[in-house]
C-alpha cells in the first residue's frame, strides 16, 4: 500500500512581537495526501525574511510536490544541492522549515514524539540559561539574583547590552549613522563587570557571557586570559566566523570555556574547531544550518570531540524551532545548556504545544512529531513588518562599520 505524498509546501509568518521586540517568525507548512496530517518546521531568518519565503514558496514546493514526506535524508540532500550554490542562510532557512516539517510528519506517523525518533532521552529536561542585562552593575546584580531565585542555575551577564554602554569618543566630522561602541571600554567593562559579580554572588552560579564578536582578535584573546579567575561556565562568540583561526592562540593562552556557531552556515565553520577541540560549546542557530538532519550529524561529531551542545535560542526563532531544539537536548549525551529567551503569551496560544519551562529546565510534550499546532488565523492578525535593520549597523568610534 502506498504511503502518504507531499501536496503542498508552503509558509507562513507572523510577527507577535510588540514595540520593540519584532519576532519575524517564518513557519514551513509541508501537507500530505492523508487528510489531516502535515508537519510544521521553522525557517525563520529574521533579517532577510521576505528571501526564505520565496525560496519556500516558488521553488521548494513545485520541488518536493509528490514526494515521499519519509524520505528525509534523500529530500535533504536534493534540496541542499538544487540551487547548485550552497550553504548560505536564505537557502538553509528554506530547507530548515522543510526538514522539520518532515520530522513532524514522521513522527505523527510513527505515533512518537520526534526524540524517540533519535534514540530516546537521556534526560527528562533540559537546563536553560537566561539574559541578565542592566544600565549598572548593581542592575546586572539585581537581575542575576532574580533568576537565581527562580531556581535557574545558568546566568549570561550583559552590562549594557552587547558593546557595552560606555561613553563614545568623539566620532570624525561627517561620520555615518549607526549603533555606536567602544570596543576598548567594552571589553575593560566586562572585567569588572564579572569582578562585581564573583565578589557579591561568589562561584555558586553558572555565569556567561556573550561577546556578540565585538572585539578585535588580540583583544579578544586578551579577554579570554583575564576573564580565566572567573571561570565563566562560557564565552560566548568570542570571534567572528572569519577569524575563527585565532582561536588557537586563545587555547594556548587560557582555559575559559569557548562557546561558538551561532553565525554559521557551512560544515568547513565548524568542523575543524570540533575536531581540534578549540572549542567546548556548538552554538549553532539550527535553522540557519539546514535543520534536524544536520544538527543531528554535528552532534554526534561533537559528541566524538567532547564538545557540548548549547544551540541557540534567541526570541527570534519560532516555537517550532525551539522545539527541536529541546528535543535534540533531552537526548544528546553531549548536552551542555539551552538558551531560552521564552515566549510570548500570544506564542503560546498561537504555537499550542509549546515546550515548558519549569524550575530552570524546559521540557517537550510527549505528543507525536514536536507534539505542536499553529493558529493560522492568529498568525494572519501579526504581519511581519518591512524596513531596515538598526542594530547590525554596528560602528567603531572612528566611524568605521563593524561586526553586530
Amino acid at each position: 500500500m502506498a504511503g502518504p505524498t507531499i501536496t503542498r509546501v508552503r509558509t507562513i509568518a507572523t510577527s507577535p512581537g510588540e514595540g520593540n521586540i519584532q519576532r519575524r517568525l517564518i513557519v514551513v507548512k509541508v501537507e500530505t495526501s492523508e487528510p489531516g496530517l502535515y508537519g510544521l518546521g521553522c525557517a525563520t531568518f529574521t533579517q532577510r525574511h521576505s528571501a526564505v519565503r520565496t525560496v519556500v514558496d516558488e521553488f521548494l514546493a513545485p520541488l518536493l510536490v509528490g514526494r515521499d514526506p519519509c524520505r528525509i535524508e534523500d529530500i535533504w540532500q536534493t534540496v541542499h544541492v538544487n540551487a547548485y550554490w550552497r550553504s548560505g542562510p536564505v537557502m538553509n532557512n528554506a530547507l530548515s522549515g522543510v526538514d522539520m516539517a518532515l520530522w513532524d510528519i514522521l513522527g505523527k506517523l510513527a505515533g512518537l514524539p520526534v526524540y524517540q525518533l533519535l534514540g530516546g532521552k537521556c534526560r527528562e529536561g533540559a537546563a536553560v540559561y537566561r539574559h541578565a542585562d542592566g544600565a549598572t552593575l548593581e542592575q546586572v546584580e539585581e537581575r542575576v539574583r532574580q533568576f537565581m531565585a527562580q531556581g535557574y542555575q545558568y546566568i549570561r551577564a550583559q552590562w549594557g547590552g552587547y558593546g557595552g554602554r560606555q561613553a563614545l569618543p568623539a566620532a570624525p566630522d561627517g561620520a555615518m549613522p549607526g549603533a555606536y561602541y567602544d570596543p576598548a571600554g567594552y571589553a575593560r567593562s566586562v572585567v569588572t563587570l564579572f569582578d562585581h559579580l564573583r565578589e557579591a554572588l561568589g562561584f555558586g552560579v553558572n555565569l556567561l557571557h556573550d561577546v556578540h564578536e565585538r572585539l578585535a582578535p588580540i583583544e579578544a584573546v586578551r579577554l579570554a586570559k583575564l576573564l580565566e579567575p572567573h571561570r565563566l561556565f562560557f564565552l560566548e562568540d568570542l570571534l567572528p566566523p572569519e577569524q575563527v583561526d585565532w582561536f588557537r592562540l586563545v587555547r594556548q593562552q587560557c582555559t575559559t570555556p569557548m562557546a561558538m556557531g551561532e553565525l554559521f552556515v557551512n560544515t568547513q565553520e565548524w568542523r575543524p574547531l570540533v575536531e581540534e577541540r578549540l572549542i567546548d560549546f556548538i552554538r549553532c542557530h539550527i535553522s540557519a544550518i539546514g535543520g534536524l538532519t544536520a544538527a543531528r550529524k554535528i552532534q554526534v561529531m561533537c559528541e566524538l570531540m567532547g564538545v557540548r551542545t548549547a544551540w541557540h535560542g534567541p526570541g527570534d526563532v519560532s516555537p517550532i524551532g525551539h522545539a527541536c531544539n529541546v528535543h535534540l537536548d533531552v537526548m544528546a549525551p553531549n548536552f551542555g545548556v539551552q538558551e531560552w529567551a521564552g515566549f510570548l503569551d500570544v506564542e503560546r496560544e498561537m504555537f499550542p504545544g509549546c515546550p515548558e519551562l519549569r524550575d530552570g529546565y524546559v521540557y517537550p510534550n510527549d505528543k507525536p512529531g514536536w507534539g505542536m499546532d499553529m493558529d493560522e488565523a492568529l498568525a494572519a492578525k501579526y504581519p511581519c513588518p518591512e524596513g531596515v535593520l538598526e542594530w547590525t549597523q554596528a560602528r567603531l568610534p572612528d566611524g568605521s562599520p563593524a561586526y553586530p
